[in-house]
This record gives structure tokens, sequence and C-alpha cells, in this order.
């Protein structure tokens, strides 16, 4: 059985859920992948590759962390900056691992993902998701607003206006925030 998730924001695509495996809480920063919650990495890798779906196809093992970690910091500088060209080198560089492979199957056309080293595939799978965000929308790829959260999440609003990564907590603190300074000021 694989150990809850302690992360304050999951469901994210799975490329911003990747960037969303370090998170910060009262200022203190927190990395699934190294001890959050008491986990071990590669605990820690497994309560990820639970959460994102990929558990059946992808192990928890260190091969395949040291990969994700990899994509990790090459998304973390490819949403940062987009136009930073040694970020794109190093995503083109993660999926240099992989491959898509055209099938027919019963329903139609469809696509299979293949590595030569299967211990790339989450890594693999983050990054071809951070090219599909792009493609669809790539201004709601958006970092939440608040100054100490360092959460990422994809804007699916009707009007592409979200500015937090969750209204409970960051935007709950930003509103109470602005209604304690209004009745100073009064």
């Amino acid at each position: 059985m694989t150990a809850t998730d302690p992360r304050p924001l999951t469901g994210e695509p799975v490329a911003l859920d990747l960037l969303n495996t370090r998170w910060a809480v009262d200022g203190e920063p927190l990395d699934l992948f190294a001890g959050a919650a008491g986990l071990t990495r590669v605990q820690g890798l497994a309560v990820w590759l639970e959460s994102t779906g990929l558990a059946d196809r992808f192990r928890a093992d260190a091969a395949t962390l040291v990969h994700l970690l990899t994509a990790r910091e090459a998304l973390a500088r490819a949403v940062a900056d987009p136009a930073d060209e040694s970020a794109r080198t190093l995503v083109d560089a993660v999926l240099e691992h992989g491959r898509i492979r055209a099938t027919l199957t019963t329903e139609g056309p469809g696509e299979r993902a293949e590595f030569a080293d299967p211990t790339w595939g989450p890594a693999w799978t983050a990054a071809r998701d951070y090219l599909d965000l792009l493609g669809s929308a790539p201004d709601r790829i958006r970092r939440c607003a608040s100054e100490t959260c360092v959460l990422h999440f994809f804007d699916v609003s009707r009007n592409g206006t979200r500015r937090w990564c969750s209204m409970a907590a960051c935007g709950n603190r930003a509103k109470a925030s602005r209604h304690y300074a209004r009745t100073r000021e009064r």
C-alpha cells in the first residue's frame, strides 16, 4: 500500500504535478522526493507515481527517481523562462529517451510510448505532457500568485483568470490580507 500524498495540490497535468513535488509550508521548503512527511526518496516517488496514475506502468526505484529529478529540473527551468534555450535543451535531452509509436487499435488509430530504458518512462511522460500543454494553451500554465507559494497549475477556468493554486489556501489568505489592510485603513 502506498502512503498518503502529503502535497497541498495534486491532480494537475503530469508535468506540473511533477513541479508540485516541491512546495512550502510556513516558509519551509518541502520535497516529496527528499523525505517530506517522513517518506524515503523512493517512497515519495511511489506516492507520486500512484497519484499521477503511472504506478501500474513504472517502478519506483532509484534509477527512475534520478531521471525524474532530471526532468523536474528541466521543466522547472522551462516553465520559469520559456525563452531559455538551455532549459529547452534540457527538456529535449529528457525527450530523447522515449518515442511515440503509432498503432492501430480496435477503436482506430492510437499511440504508444516506447522507451529503450523504462526507468526514463515517468520523466519522459512528464516532459511530453509539457509539450502537450504548450501545444494546447501555453498561456494557461501558471505559478500561484502568492509570493510565498511555489506551486504551479494549469488554468482550466472558463475565462482563464485563475490566479491561485487553491482558493481555499492561497486565494483565501490573499483575500483575508486585503480585507485586513482595508479595515486597518479605516
